[in-house]
């Protein structure tokens, strides 16, 4: 493939993804097979790296999703460019362009790890979602005893089980809503966020269709809980001020510590000699 079909290809993914360039860079590099320049907005391709097109078509995803998080975020990109944001639009990619034949997925090529994906799913993952679900419903039952003699359920979760509350609610919650144990107990966790029954049974179908878990999030949860654009920047404006509130009073307080040091000759006022 050239730098054109490639484009082409992506832009049949994505026909309003906005303008960028693909290059082929002619390059083999130890570092990256590829990356992304924001500020030019192209798609640079080590092509050298690699032994066929579907291959190089996989990297040209990868920074593609780059891209259309770049341009498309409502909320300025943060430095770390791994986000969830970016795994789904990515996964979601790979999904639209095995679905369209314009890759292939080579996973499902090789029998062995085809044979190991299996005996993963069903005798370790699959087993260990069933597990967790019967801690949920323990969970429940423990927390109803609690109630029943004025007991604080939190406390007993801190003392004699040492769980965290969050995990010890998502297991509860996967147990109330009977989750199918096939999906794996971190899908199982997602789908607990999943507030909207329809939604939530259209993503466990989903999972157990063989879609990915941040596929499933970008689909369901993200969709759920979509917000407009500018409800978004509110919030990011009022979290950056209560942010730089805490700064400074901590700065304030390190100047305060300084200075009673300078002053007491190396003591803290007060403090012990």
């Amino acid at each position: 493939m050239n730098q054109d079909q490639i484009k082409e290809k992506l832009l049949n993914l994505r026909p309003g993804a906005g303008e960028f360039t693909v290059i082929l860079s002619g390059k083999k590099s130890r570092k990256v097979n590829g990356l992304y320049r924001p500020e030019s907005r192209e798609i640079i391709l080590h092509n050298r790296n690699f032994a066929d097109d579907n291959a190089l078509f996989y990297t040209a995803l990868h920074e593609f999703a780059h891209h259309l998080q770049f341009t498309s975020s409502a909320l300025p990109i943060s430095a770390r460019v791994h986000t969830g944001e970016f795994w789904m639009i990515f996964h979601t990619l790979l999904y639209e362009a095995e679905s369209r034949g314009l890759y292939r997925n080579l996973f499902e090529a090789i029998p062995e790890l085809e044979t190991l994906t299996r005996d993963i799913k069903e005798k370790i993952l699959t087993v260990d979602a069933g597990l967790m679900k019967e801690l949920g419903r323990l969970l429940k039952r423990a927390a109803e005893l609690c109630d029943e003699r004025k007991l604080s359920f939190n406390d007993y979760l801190d003392r004699m089980l040492n769980l965290p509350h969050q995990s010890a609610t998502l297991m509860m919650r996967s147990a109330i809503l009977d989750f199918n144990p096939r999906v794996g107990f971190e899908s199982m966790k997602t789908l607990a966020r999943i507030k909207d029954e329809g939604l939530r049974d259209e993503a466990q179908e989903a999972l157990l269709e063989g879609q990915s878990a941040y596929l499933v999030k970008a689909k369901y949860l993200k969709a759920e809980n979509q917000q407009e654009p500018l409800e978004l920047l509110k919030k990011e404006k009022a979290r950056l001020e209560r942010q730089i509130q805490s700064l400074d009073r901590r700065l304030k307080e390190v100047e305060r510590r300084i200075q009673g040091l300078e002053e007491g000759g190396g003591h803290e006022i007060g403090g012990a000699p």
